[in-house]
């Protein structure tokens, strides 16, 4: 069969071959080809004095010799071979007419970072068969990779990176399978949406593989990590790639090692140890678990090392040896409390050091002294204690510290004028003391964040400031700072974020406020003050980049103020405002949470807060005057995951639309009027744990539950106390109600929903509370943990026996069948 292959190959290359060299091209028709191509993507205008001088040697005649031109090489027999247009400002279409497809000697073809945002790959590119390296990274082509790149098999270098192309049919293996002579394989960014082709690590000359973001999934073949050549393996940013790290052998070139944001699970092995070439290791964000091994500290070729974001356990091993770091990340892992960090005082060379959450107990300031070349420390949410060292004012080079969270005490009185390239300061949450006031902070021009919030300090502010002695402040935190007032120098700055909760400050939000901030405000928070309202009571919050809006537990007045379009939270809970809820807020596109509780407003619910396509996960509305019956809440994919509409006038039915809302994990109507049987529909719902129906007219049996399966699998907590409900309990649901059967053996957490999709502001919290009756007392939950379960049938009329499988529920810790 082989043989008979062969000569049917040989026969077609005879063929061929006539042909197509009776179609080559002589030196100059070369050139002008060449010279056609330059004329259809060479921008007129250059953007820099490289991309000039590329071209500065190219006569604009199309007779000239190419051969001499910059970025263009030839062979001896004046055909063209090698052509490095990259970074030249080109740009327009290059499509299958293109006469650069005429240029069939070439070997080397690189455009890369140049733009052509418009064009697809041309299949014609099937035709450049003798090329051994094509770049075409950076420069913008979209749409499928054509199949045909597959016939290059002289390739040693593709690099498509950085591109919005996609693979699909056929996909990566067919397009990889031939080409054996590859040695570096580069198609970051680019959709392959496949597994990894388990032939790879038998590609022997393999160097480098850049896949990240590329939505590979499945596992990843363990043997590439074999592969003797390799020298750069980066598969970053693969969420649904799986796999773990092989045993290590000791004649590996592996140099750079990337799987940060991947499946990636298991522990480190202590064979890595053996990657004694290695400079760059990123496993961050994957689920490596167990120790650290001792054995990374033979690794003292690293310049780069991050862990951070895993769930690894154990204490960290002395990385003293390490001398060469400057970036190591190890925060938010699962590490034992430890105070032995003195090693990192040997790190001479760290640029960025990162420690977040990591159960640090130790005066681990002063350790820092030597660390001179240190720009970025983040520090927070550990055990560290003591104060602030005089020695910490030798890291001049310092932009960006963060240290808040953690026992530090002691004055800030002065601490910091020392930085002059400081950007980012966040001291919050500690328990430093005194007064402490923006001259503190004069000569740190470069200041962009200050986050005083939650110390036992006193911030003095003054009117002796001038634009020259101003940090340029964009970002300011000053919660719980003993601040009577708004203070003075917000006049002269245009403020991104600005916090202010828990101070004594009365009164209305002044106009110049919003006047200096209209435009740049995205971040307002002042809750817990004692504000009344808004200079001349306007109906539109006048900041037009607003993303959230934080006013709850103030003494806010009149109708509640509209919000602009660039919303996302909105929270004005526990103040005074009256009347009904606008429509208006439901043209909101970007709002994920809208909370109205705690105050006295009253009308019936908009319909529009069930629109379709909404991104609202959180909507609280308890304890208002609302009435009138529930509105149609959730249309088919709905995002929402919070519904609190108790301590309202509400009546009726139950909105049967809430059987769409497949995200919903907390349900309170409780202390409402509803009329209406137990909704069984909602035992279909995949994701719901809280259903609170207490104190409404809910009325006959629930036995029809057992009719209805699966059933309520992920409920921890149910309150139908203070109904109607009559008959018996249901005996064969309890059987389904797997979250409460066995005793909680997880990592402690709060339960609640999470906004992500914040530009500035990272992840915010909003977690669930409630209300239960104890003994006749109401109870309030302000946070739930997920180790509670609850079940509260009391003050009904059921009868009968108490069912067998309720004894199965070994997890539920609150039971309450009284007054039945």
């Amino acid at each position: 069969m082989a043989s008979i292959v062969f000569q049917t190959i040989s026969l077609v290359y005879l063929l061929v071959i006539p042909i197509c060299t009776s179609s080559l091209l002589s030196h100059d028709e070369e050139c002008l080809a060449l010279f056609q191509f330059r004329q259809t993507v060479l921008h007129q205008k250059y953007n820099g004095a490289a991309e000039f001088q590329k071209f500065a040697s190219w006569s604009n005649t199309s007779d000239s010799d190419c051969c001499l031109f910059d970025g263009v090489v030839c062979s001896n027999t004046g055909h063209v071979i090698g052509l490095d247009w990259s970074g030249s400002s080109l740009s327009g279409i290059i499509n299958s007419n293109s006469t650069l497809f005429k240029l069939v000697h070439l070997q080397v073809l690189d455009l890369s970072m140049n733009n052509f945002v418009e064009s697809q790959i041309p299949h014609e590119i099937a035709g450049l068969r003798q090329l051994r390296s094509l770049d075409l990274s950076n420069c913008g082509f979209n749409g499928q990779i054509p199949k045909e790149i597959s016939q290059l098999i002289q390739l040693s270098l593709l690099d498509l990176s950085g591109n919005p192309l996609r693979l699909q049919s056929p996909g990566l293996e067919y397009l990889l399978k031939n080409m054996t002579r590859l040695q570096h394989l580069h198609l970051s960014e680019v959709d392959l949406s496949s597994s990894v082709p388990n032939f790879l690590a038998n590609f022997s000359s393999l160097k480098s593989i850049e896949l990240g973001a590329c939505q590979l999934q499945d596992e990843f073949p363990s043997a590439i990590f074999q592969l003797q050549k390799l020298i750069r393996l980066n598969i970053e940013n693969n969420p649904n790639l799986t796999g773990s790290l092989p045993l290590f052998h000791n004649n590996t070139l592996l140099e750079h090692l990337s799987l940060a944001l991947t499946g990636f699970t298991g522990t480190v092995p202590k064979s890595i140890s053996n990657l004694n070439h290695l400079t760059y290791l990123d496993l961050q964000m994957c689920y490596f678990s167990g120790p650290i091994p001792g054995s990374l500290a033979n690794l003292t070729e690293l310049t780069h090392l991050s862990l951070s974001k895993n769930e690894f356990t154990g204490v960290v091993p002395s990385l003293a040896s390490l001398s060469k770091l400057t970036f190591l990340a190890l925060g938010q892992n699962n590490f034992k409390k430890w105070c032995a960090y003195g090693w990192i005082n040997k790190l001479t060379k760290l640029d960025v050091l990162r420690l977040s959450s990591m159960n640090i107990q130790d005066e681990i300031l002063p350790y820092l002294a030597n660390l001179t070349k240190l720009t970025f420390v983040s520090l927070d949410r550990n055990l560290i204690f003591g104060r602030i060292p005089t020695s910490l004012m030798n890291l001049t080079q310092l932009t960006s510290l963060d240290i808040s969270e953690n026992h530090l005490q002691g004055q800030i009185s002065s601490t910091f004028l020392n930085f002059k390239s400081l950007w980012y300061l966040n001291l919050a949450n500690n328990n430093f003391s005194g007064t402490v006031g923006l001259d503190s902070f004069f000569g740190v021009n470069k200041l962009e964040y200050l986050i005083l919030n939650g110390n036992r300090l006193s911030f003095v502010t003054t009117n002796n400031y001038t634009n020259d002695t101003l940090p340029k402040l964009k970002n300011l935190g000053l919660s719980s700072c003993n601040l009577k007032e708004f203070p003075a120098f917000l006049r002269q700055m245009k403020m991104e974020t600005l916090s202010l909760d828990e101070n004594e400050i009365e009164g209305v939000v002044p106009n110049w406020l919003w006047n200096n901030s209209q435009e740049t405000l995205q971040m307002i928070s002042l809750q817990s003050n004692s504000i009344t309202g808004f200079y001349q009571h306007p109906q539109f919050l006048p900041w037009i980049r607003l993303e959230v809006f934080a006013m709850s537990n103030n003494q806010l007045q009149g109708r509640l103020p509209i919000p602009p379009e660039t919303i996302v939270i909105y929270d004005v809970s526990k103040n005074n405002l009256t009347g009904e809820i606008p429509p208006l807020i439901c043209e909101m596109k970007s709002l994920q949470v809208l909370d109205l509780s705690s105050n006295k407003m009253s009308g019936t619910l908009p319909p529009c807060l069930g629109n379709k396509n909404s991104p609202l996960s959180v909507l609280y509305l308890k304890q208002n005057n609302f009435q009138g019956p529930m509105m149609s809440i959730c249309t088919y994919g709905s995002l929402l995951k919070t519904i609190d509409l108790s301590e309202n006038h509400l009546s009726g039915q139950v909105s049967k639309s809430l059987g769409n809302c497949t995200n919903l994990e907390f349900l309170s109507l409780a202390d409402n009027s509803f009329e209406d049987v137990f909704p069984l529909w909602l035992g279909t719902l995949p994701k719901l744990q809280v259903l609170l129906l207490r104190s409404n007219k809910f009325y006959g049996s629930i036995q029809g539950l057992s009719t209805i399966s699966p059933q309520f699998q992920k409920l921890r907590i149910i309150d139908i106390s203070n109904n109607y409900f009559s008959g018996q309990l249901p005996d064969k649901s309890f059987q389904t109600w797997n979250a409460m059967k066995s005793v909680f053996s997880g990592s402690l957490s709060v339960l609640g929903s999470q906004v992500n999709d914040l530009d500035r502001f990272g992840s915010i919290e909003f977690p669930y509370s409630m209300k239960l009756t104890n003994k006749g007392v109401k109870q309030e939950y302000l946070k739930i943990l997920n180790i509670f379960t609850a079940m509260d049938f009391s003050c009904n009329n059921f009868e009968g026996q108490i069912p067998q499988s309720l004894q199965d529920l070994h997890g539920l810790e609150y039971l309450n069948l009284s007054n039945n």
